[in-house]
């Protein structure tokens, strides 16, 4: 980063993106605080050299304590998931507002230089996502604000909290819309995994024999853009180093249906063949969405380059190999 070591906190590093960052932060130099709330035993990925702890940011002493001798602070914490989570969960998703007020104001106590704030495309307002034509949201897109309920509307309050703080308090701060972000390392069952992660389970268990048909939420038209993690994490980082204070889209502006990433998982796995059945009565999003990267590409003269086959190759590999080993050992 601009060369220069630092020390630098990564809040949510139990997390899935939170686990690339630390590593890409490590093997460029840095000093790496890595904080989760969850068991070290529960992180998605653990990096020896970064130092781990076990803190609950909502508190505000731990976020205090979480954000003391670091110069930059990497905020990725939240409780969230897939769209049946966010769906469920609205109160829970909304309580993630206390770790970003926290960390904010102990940056602001502790002297941080640059603040980030993950975001999502879940700001945008949903009369932009109703059809599944013309959905690439621009960052304008964001208002007059009527986001995804629940969890949109915590990432949209984020933003404006960040806004703020630089305003008043004169804290450096950067943010990023992720556009669903997937790839390996990260949550793939249980019911918070996003729909990649779910397509390359669902395809596995059909090609093991573990099950007879594949089900869609909803008819399987509904279109997204998917980010691949590399692509988030190399996003990241160019924003981070920017001069630009604004929300910013980091996300594929390559957009696909659901059944056609459903496809393409079966091409990952060599499968030719699969049933389908569609449940209409389970959560759907929004019809139609993808980023909008005029203005990522003129800010940091940068965008998502990995194509969504490559992406969901890599990442059926790594979820298939995570299945197998998990079966071998119940036998």
């Amino acid at each position: 980063m601009n060369g220069n070591q630092m020390n630098i906190l990564v809040a949510g590093a139990g997390g899935f993106i939170g686990g690339h960052l630390v590593s890409r932060l490590i093997s460029e130099g840095h000093q790496v605080r890595a904080v989760d709330k969850k068991a070290l035993g529960d992180w998605y990925q653990i990096h020896p050299k970064a130092e781990n702890l076990v803190l609950d940011l909502s508190l505000k002493a731990e976020a205090y304590k979480s954000t003391e001798n670091v110069e930059w602070v990497f905020n990725l914490a939240a409780d969230m998931g897939g769209m049946g989570f966010i769906e469920a969960n609205k109160a829970l998703c909304m309580l993630s507002s206390l770790i970003n007020t926290h960390l904010l104001m102990g940056s602001v106590e502790n002297k941080v230089k640059r603040y980030f704030f993950s975001s999502s495309a879940c700001v945008y307002a949903s009369w932009h996502q109703q059809t599944s034509v013309d959905i690439a949201l621009k960052e304008d897109d964001a208002y007059p604000a009527e986001p995804e309920d629940g969890y949109g509307w915590e990432k949209l309050f984020g933003e404006r909290m960040c806004r703020h703080f630089s305003e008043d308090f004169g804290l450096e701060v950067r943010i990023a819309r992720y556009h669903n972000v997937y790839g390996p390392h990260g949550t793939y069952d249980g019911g918070r995994e996003k729909a990649p992660a779910a397509a390359c389970r669902k395809v596995h268990e059909l090609a093991t024999g573990a099950a007879s048909k594949i089900q869609i939420w909803g008819d399987g038209n509904q279109v997204r853009s998917f980010t691949y993690i590399t692509d988030c994490i190399d996003g990241t980082l160019k924003l981070m180093n920017s001069e630009y204070s604004m929300p910013l889209n980091i996300g594929s502006a390559e957009s696909i249906t659901i059944q056609q990433l459903y496809d393409i998982a079966l091409k990952a796995a060599d499968v030719s063949q699969a049933e389908f059945e569609y449940d209409f009565t389970a959560p759907q999003g929004v019809r139609g969405r993808s980023s909008e990267n005029t203005l990522c590409r003129e800010t940091l003269g940068w965008a998502p380059s990995v194509a969504i086959d490559e992406g969901i190759r890599l990442t059926y590999a790594w979820i298939s190999q995570e299945l197998n080993s998990r079966n071998n050992l119940k036998i």
